[in-house]
């Protein structure tokens, strides 16, 4: 296997997918949307151009919902294990990001080059990296989330 080359998937192993290209970004978000779809303080995504990501297998789920900022948002995971494996937003055309820890090992291979939404992250962490946004560079809210989503009540 090339070294650009990675795979990985779900839990269950039915959903699998191939990197063939080094990730465009990898960034740690810390906002609610992520939050609530991973169930833990942050989540991961590790982006590439579409056309260098190949699904392989599975059967995947998706959720759409529209951001704050007013884009699109589109997760898939697997209908069986519940796995967000990847997922798409429309401000970033052309670009898909994959969860960073559906990696097959070795899992955490690529560097995070930032983290956005630090107004909503967990006190008890701390992230190396060079860009650190409260928000995003892209942030521009058009209308307002209820209160679940609201990451300015977090402090």
């Amino acid at each position: 296997m090339s070294e650009n080359i990675r795979q990985g998937g779900c839990s269950c192993g039915k959903c699998r997918y191939e990197t063939n290209s080094n990730p465009v970004r990898a960034r740690v978000c810390h906002c609610r949307y992520c939050q609530l779809r991973t169930g833990s303080p942050f989540g991961i995504g590790v982006w590439f151009k579409e056309e260098n990501v190949k699904i392989i297998s599975g059967n995947y789920k998706k959720y759409k919902f529209v951001t704050e900022s007013g884009n699109d948002f589109e997760t898939n995971f697997c209908e069986d294990c519940g796995t967000s494996v990847y997922w798409k937003i429309s401000m970033m055309k052309g670009m898909i990001a994959i969860g960073g820890g559906t990696f097959d090992p070795p899992t955490f291979w690529y560097d995070i080059s930032g983290e956005i939404f630090t107004r909503s992250k967990a006190k008890y962490i701390s992230i190396d990296c060079a860009e650190h946004f409260e928000t995003s560079p892209t942030y521009k809210p058009v209308k307002s989330d209820d209160d679940r989503f609201d990451g300015k009540k977090q402090k």
